[in-house]
């Protein structure tokens, strides 16, 4: 396990709250409860699945493929999400002061943030204009034996439980490196915090459906794309999340640590487009505090916010913000529950390789 910084990074805009929860005494809201719980859960599968306190000299059993990110689903069980290879992550409830593998990210007050102004009007133009920029790239097509390299920086804002004491903490602003191979039956992930220095092996039996062959299969008809999205999500959605959530957060999950062609990149954001409750917002900010535009949706209190660039419209990460919120519930409006920001996206040659490293 790495050892935690001495200090925390601030993105823009981020201020500071802390208290003390009693937590016989601040129950959640039944909403907001059953979001948590189901992280709860996916945290526990995860604990399972990571080999996160093996020292860095010490064997790695593999990780399944099913699993291939370690963090993700937001909104989702802890299941197999065939279409977006999601996975587990989030917010966490953590109790008796276990080590977890997050106790070295807890390193303060929840993140918050000023809350942007959304436009349900506003968001096909925007979706349009963003999916003409995803179309005309330049970037490099992967080709058998390549890897996807995808580096990050992330934090999460979750409810740590001592003894009988909650609080509601914010992890350190951290790295993420993501390795995947083009046919996903390979790769490799470092995390600060959560891996050694020297990370784990993604490899397995089942490949990474998010890998980029598979994404290349995918429809670039928006409709049809989107009517696929929504059977993949049924098959594993819980019933109390509404199935149009539940393909916003599908689609948000491609975006963040893949690599797809750009004509399926371009049917992503039209798809997204034509999900009910579906806003543009003003201004959000990444987790390294870029300032952009964002789409997004709101479910249950939170709004889920893809940030793109506001000249190029490129993609720059996601966020979670509480922006609504009851007397009962400890996680406060404006409250950034989640935060990412892309830091690179390369075509290597071989796995754990960085770009311009020579193979």
């Amino acid at each position: 396990m790495n050892a935690s910084p001495s200090h925390r990074p601030h993105p823009a805009e981020w201020t500071e709250t802390q208290s003390l929860l009693p937590s016989a005494e601040r129950d959640l809201p039944a909403g907001r409860h059953q979001f948590h719980k189901e992280q709860m859960m996916a945290r526990i599968h995860e604990d399972l699945r990571t080999p996160s306190r093996t020292s860095a000299t010490s064997p790695v059993a593999p990780v399944k493929r099913s699993n291939p990110f370690l963090r993700r689903t937001i909104l989702l069980p802890a299941a197999a999400f065939a279409l977006a290879g999601a996975v587990a992550g989030g917010l966490a409830l953590t109790g008796g002061g276990a080590d977890d593998g997050r106790t070295a990210l807890a390193t303060g007050p929840a993140l918050t943030t000023s809350i942007g102004v959304a436009d349900p009007k506003g968001a096909p133009q925007l979706l349009e204009r963003i999916s003409l920029a995803a179309a005309d790239t330049s970037a490099p097509t992967p080709r058998k034996g390549q890897y996807i390299y995808i580096a990050s920086k992330v934090a999460d804002t979750y409810i740590k439980t001592v003894g009988d004491k909650s609080e509601v903490v914010s992890d350190e602003l951290h790295s993420r490196q993501v390795w995947n191979s083009y046919d996903g039956r390979d790769g490799w992930l470092i995390e600060a915090g959560k891996t050694s220095d020297k990370g784990i092996t993604l490899k397995g039996d089942t490949p990474f459906t998010g890998a980029y062959n598979a994404l290349a299969a995918l429809p670039t008809d928006p409709d049809a794309l989107l009517q696929q999205i929504y059977r993949e999500s049924d098959a594993v959605r819980d019933p109390e999340v509404p199935r149009d959530q539940a393909a916003f957060v599908a689609i948000g999950d491609l975006l963040f640590e893949s690599y797809p062609p750009a004509e399926v990149g371009a049917a992503l954001y039209k798809a997204a487009a034509k999900i009910p409750g579906v806003v543009s917002v003003n201004d959000a900010v990444d987790a390294t505090g870029r300032h952009g535009v964002a789409i997004a949706r709101e479910n249950d209190g939170e709004r889920i916010e893809w940030i793109f660039d506001k000249k190029t419209l490129r993609f720059l990460g996601q966020r979670i913000v509480v922006v609504k919120a009851t007397a009962d519930d400890p996680l406060k409006v404006g409250t950034v529950t989640h935060t990412s920001a892309i830091i690179e996206r390369a075509v290597v040659d071989a796995n754990k390789q960085l770009p311009g490293q020579a193979s």
